[in-house]
C-alpha cells in the first residue's frame, strides 16, 4: 500500500501553501531566515525613536514593541540563539530589524516564536553557498562528494572504490603465489 504523504495531491498542496501564505501575512511583523539566522522586520509609527522601543532579545526568549503599549511581537522563540551575537537596529524611524544568531546553525525553524503559525520547514530551499565560504573539513567532504558523483556519471569508480581496488592490486603483488582469478570486486 502506497504511502499517501509520499505523493501529496497537487491540490492539497496548493491549499496548504495558501493558507501557509495567508497565515505569515497577518503576523505584525516579515521574517525571513537562513540556516544560521532569522532576521524580523517589525513596523513601527513613522517617527519613533529608539527611545520609544522596549526590546528585549534573551536565549529563549524575544519581546519588541513600544513602551506603555502591548508588545507587537513577544514569546518564546523555538530553539536557542547566541544573544550577544544577535542586534537590532531602528531603520527610518518606521522599522525595528532584528538579527537572531542560532545557536544551531543546521536547523530550520518553523517560526519566530512558538506562539505564531508554522511554515512548512521542508519545502525551503535553501541559498547555494560558495565551496569557499565552508570550513576546511566541510569543504574537502563536499570537494570528495562531487567527484565521486562526476565519477559515478562517466562510469568510473569513486574515490572509495579505486581506494579498494588500488588495496587489492597491492595486495596480489605481495602474494603472487595467490590466485586471484575467481575474486570478484563489487
Amino acid at each position: 500500500m502506497s504511502d499517501p504523504s509520499q505523493n501529496p495531491d497537487p491540490k492539497a498542496e496548493a491549499a496548504a501553501r495558501a493558507k501557509e501564505a495567508e497565515e505569515q501575512a497577518a503576523l505584525p511583523y516579515k521574517w525571513r531566515q537562513t540556516i544560521g539566522d532569522v532576521d524580523v522586520a517589525i513596523p513601527v509609527p513613522k517617527g519613533t525613536r529608539a527611545r520609544d522601543l522596549v526590546v528585549e532579545i534573551k536565549k529563549l526568549r524575544i519581546k519588541v514593541g513600544l513602551k506603555g503599549q502591548s508588545p507587537i511581537l513577544e514569546g518564546d522563540l523555538p530553539k536557542p540563539i547566541q544573544v550577544d551575537e544577535s542586534t537590532w537596529t531602528l531603520e527610518d524611524q518606521c522599522s525595528v530589524e532584528v538579527h537572531l544568531e542560532k545557536m544551531n546553525q543546521q536547523e530550520w525553524w518553523a517560526h519566530v516564536v512558538t506562539s505564531a503559525p508554522t511554515i512548512d520547514v521542508t519545502k525551503i530551499t535553501p541559498e547555494n553557498s560558495k565551496l569557499s565560504d565552508l570550513d576546511g573539513e566541510t569543504r574537502g567532504m563536499v570537494e570528495k562528494m562531487m567527484y565521486d558523483q562526476r565519477q559515478k556519471e562517466m562510469g568510473q569508480p569513486t574515490s572509495e572504490e579505486q581506494k579498494k581496488k588500488d588495496m587489492f592490486e597491492n595486495f596480489k603483488k605481495m602474494h603472487p603465489e595467490m590466485d586471484f582469478s575467481k575474486v570478484q570486486m563489487s
